[in-house]
């Protein structure tokens, strides 16, 4: 039942506010995050993602060989489903605009495969869901 301080003026309840488990108020998206921040989340999930679907311990090649192949996931990803032009995304990696072409045609090439497939799709939806609604600034400035 509610109380007399639930209601304002007219008689109308207000909505209540939301508190997280610490009493704090729900964090709210920032209006903008740099590009370079956005693609560091992205390549560090994916890495995440690759280490814990691994089925062996990786020798000092395969970790860098997985390495390699998460970071041309996420800028594969940062590509297609977030949509940042292939030069912004080679900047935000520190890498040349080829390497990004590079990286979407070999991850392209790669899902032919079921498995990779379904692995790079589960990719984009998380990565779509969590950074779909935040606006994504590329305003960095390049030399």
């Amino acid at each position: 039942m509610p109380l007399e301080s639930d209601f304002q003026g007219g008689g109308v309840p207000q909505p209540p506010v939301f508190r997280s488990v610490f009493g704090l108020a729900a964090p709210r998206p920032t209006a903008a995050l740099p590009l370079k921040v956005v693609c560091r989340l992205i390549r560090q999930m994916v890495a995440e993602l690759v280490l814990l679907l691994g089925d062996r311990v990786l020798t000092r090649r395969d970790r860098r060989r997985a390495a390699c192949h998460a970071r041309q996931i996420s800028m594969y990803v940062c590509h297609v489903a977030l949509r940042v032009p292939q030069a912004d995304v080679a900047f935000a990696f520190g890498r040349d605009r080829s390497t990004v072409g590079h990286a979407c045609q070999v991850v392209e090439d790669r899902r032919d495969d079921p498995v990779f497939d379904n692995f790079v799709a589960a990719v984009e939806r998380i990565v779509v869901a969590v950074f779909g609604t935040v606006d994504i600034s590329g305003g960095e400035q390049r030399p």
